[in-house]
């Protein structure tokens, strides 16, 4: 196998690069890093000093390629497939480039913060920090609904790379701060997104690790497995 993705499976950020795998049918194997494990750790730190997930290796020239729309635009480079995740007019790129990094910096990043608050050992939390967060998921959901009028997918009719960042982006965010009852067209493009049969496969994946996500206990029922 050429390419290796070493992820999580919990991880929103490997979700992204993992939609755009799916959605081309593109053969790769997924080598899970375990953080907790000094070993796994070590050898992925080796491998991408800043030790972030997910990473991809390609055999071929023996190359690592990191950070999530570099990975997917590359592998639209080197193995593309039927499925055009960057579109090849230059102002659809540029459009698609700003939704994609919409996504990755004003939603994931201030989801992450308020999941990863949960998770710090007491005296060590952020309050401010959590409420900032909180704001900007406010202002990044208003945005995001005005985008999404007359529009199937985040940038027009394609589905692209920046709803590949839409999907694990909004999925969690709308557990730890939902979207409320005033924004219609961004809770209908999270269930499109969710029908999508590459975004399906990927939470069916992640559903095994989801009872070790700290706001397991917000989690809609359908995503849980049931109790053994």
């Amino acid at each position: 196998m050429a390419l290796t993705l070493y992820l999580h499976p919990l991880a929103s950020f490997c979700h992204k690069v993992l939609i755009g795998l799916y959605e081309n049918g593109t053969s790769f194997e997924a080598s899970i890093v375990d953080f907790s494990n000094a070993g796994s750790a070590a050898a992925h730190i080796e491998r991408w000093p800043v030790g972030k997930i997910p990473v991809l290796h390609d055999s071929v020239g023996n190359r690592v390629v990191a950070e999530t729309s570099i990975i997917i635009e590359y592998l639209q480079q080197h193995w593309p497939g039927p499925v055009r995740l960057i579109p090849s007019e230059a102002e659809q790129q540029l459009e698609v480039r700003l939704w994609d990094r919409f996504f990755d910096l004003y939603v994931s990043v201030p989801m992450q913060k308020i999941v990863g608050d949960r998770i710090r050992p007491e005296g060590a939390t952020d309050s401010h920090g959590v409420a900032e967060a909180h704001v900007t998921l406010e202002t990044a959901y208003d945005m995001i609904e005005g985008q999404l009028y007359g529009r199937h997918w985040i940038t027009g009719e394609a589905f692209s790379m920046a709803d590949c960042s839409a999907l694990p982006a909004l999925f969690f965010g709308s557990i730890v701060h939902p979207f409320g009852d005033s924004r219609p067209q961004l809770q209908d493009y999270l269930e499109r997104l969710l029908a999508r049969p590459s975004v399906q496969r990927v939470i069916a994946e992640a559903q095994p690790y989801f009872q070790y996500f700290p706001y397991r206990d917000a989690m809609p029922a359908r995503f849980l497995e049931p109790a053994a």
